[in-house]
Parts: C-alpha cells; structure tokens; sequence
C-alpha cells in the first residue's frame, strides 16, 4: 500500500474537503481526487461518499481512516528515529568486559550516566579470545574491554592500562611469611591457571619459560572466582590481576602475595571492530575511559 496515498486521504478526511487538503498537500484538485480513486481501486473498497461537496466517510471508510492514521504515525516515528540514530546512534551501550574491571568501570559508568541518563547499558563478561572476537565481529557487543592480543586485522585495539599480577596462596601456606616471593617460589606448587585461549594464560607461562620452568597446572579454570574458591579450600595457588583483587572483599582464608617480577602484569586494552561505524555515544564513553587512566 503507497504510504503517500494514505497520507493524501488522511489529510483530506482532516480537513474535510479537497480545496483545504490539496493547498496542504501542494497538489491540484484533480491530482487529489485521482489519489484516492486509486486508493480505493488498489484496496477494492469504497471510502469517501461523493454525493454532496461535504466529505462523508463510508462505513468502511472509517475504518480504513483510522488504521491509516495509526500506521502513519508509526511510520513518522520510525523516521524521526532513523534521523535521530543517523546523529545520535542507538539508546543503548553494550560492553563486553573482563573481570578485572569492576574495581574502576563503576566510576566510568556513573560519570557517562549522569550526563547521558537515557543510555540503556548492558555488560557482557567475554574473558577468551575467540569470545571476544565473535561477540565484536556479530555485533554483540560496540566495544571490549580486555587484555586479550588480537591477530584479527578487523580488531582495532587501543591500550588504557597495565595491571601487575600477583600470587593469592592459601591461609597457613609455606609461603605467607616470605617477603618477596618469585616466580621461582613456585616452581613446585600446584598452581590453578586459565584454560587455553586466555592471554593471562600466556602471560603467567611466558615468565615460568624465561626461568626454565615448566608450571605444575592442577586446574584450569575460566572466571578467576573459581580459582579463589579453590584456593580457599587450600586446593592450590592461583595468579590474578592486581586490580581484580582490589574490587574484592577480602578474605581471612587466602593471601595476596606480589610477585618480584617486573614483567608479570598484563595490559588491558579497549578493542573495537575497525570498520564498524560507532555511534557519538560510544565515541563519548571510549573516551571517558581513555581520559580516566590519563587523569
């Protein structure tokens, strides 16, 4: 059905005659009448009673009246919408994150709201590489917040922070009253690390290499809650983010050791997909995130 049919015989019912209609609409007469002669011939019913100058609607006419009012003004919202979307982008921000962020994206977040407060957020926990990279590649998510290196020529990834790592051991552990602890004091321990696809993974491992030593894995886990579960239960010792810790409440039955290596830390980037168009408000929460780790 032609929208600018229904728009011609809505505004001729209005105003109630085809003089008014035609000046509102910038059409002759003539034009207007052929409208709705084609209006009614396309839908197979009669609208409009023409037997007098005055305007009456036919039973069927009514109806037909109020439908197309209804879609029409439907159709006008979408297209303020799409104009809207077009300068402002959608009414939401959908972040994928790692876990370490919870000490410092609440204070982001806050800050965006105050001044964006029609913004409907939604966070995502996407903790592997290949998580991370459907979720941005399907259009899940409009950016990332992780540590994870990309090889992906799609993935463009801007650096906010690094993030040192440090051992958690069990309460009454052999090492709890060792000052600095090294890589090397954890040679023989059973350690519980990511799972494969995990750049912390790689982080922890690539030091163990550059001291000759092969890691004790125990358990392989996803979420580092897992692993201070298991550490509680004096199961072994885990590897974490500094900053993960820091957004903790801080257990009796666990310790939190700095490792005496300066390479052990991780950075954490902001990754987006390169070619996506990102809307102002996601340009605007980028740099609060951006401008938060420069301040």
């Amino acid at each position: 059905m032609d929208y600018r049919l229904l728009l011609y015989f809505t505004t001729l019912v209005n105003q109630g005659s085809f003089t008014k209609a035609a000046k509102i609409l910038h059409i002759s007469q003539p034009s207007l009448s052929a409208a709705i002669k084609t209006l009614e011939g396309a839908i197979g019913l009669i609208l409009l009673q023409r037997s007098t100058r005055k305007i009456h609607l036919t039973k069927e006419g009514k109806i037909v009246y109020i439908e197309a009012k209804r879609l029409l003004n439907h159709f006008q919202y979408v297209e303020k919408e799409v104009m809207r979307l077009k300068k402002d982008g959608p009414l939401e921000l959908k972040v994928g994150l790692i876990e370490s962020v919870n000490s410092w994206l609440p204070k982001v977040i806050s800050t965006f709201s105050k001044s964006n407060p029609e913004i409907h957020i939604k966070l995502f926990e996407v903790l592997g590489l290949k998580q991370v990279e459907d979720a941005l590649q399907n259009y899940q998510i409009h950016l990332a917040i992780t540590n994870q290196h990309f090889d992906n020529p799609d993935i463009t990834t801007t650096p906010i922070y690094k993030e040192k790592l440090v051992a958690i051991i069990p309460s009454g552990h052999h090492l709890q009253y060792v000052q600095d602890i090294y890589i090397e004091h954890l040679a023989d321990e059973k350690l519980i690390i990511n799972r494969e696809g995990f750049q912390t993974r790689k982080d922890i491992f690539n030091e163990f290499r550059k001291t000759g030593i092969i890691p004790n894995i125990l358990f392989e886990i996803e979420r580092f809650e897992t692993a201070l579960s298991l550490v509680e239960e004096g199961l072994g010792v885990t590897i974490v983010p500094e900053n993960y810790i820091k957004s903790l409440f801080i257990s009796s039955s666990f310790l939190i050791k700095p490792i005496r290596n300066p390479n052990l830390s991780r950075t954490v980037y902001v990754a987006c997909l390169r070619n996506r168009f990102l809307p102002p408000t996601v340009d605007t929460f980028l740099n609060l995130i951006i401008g938060f780790f420069k301040n």
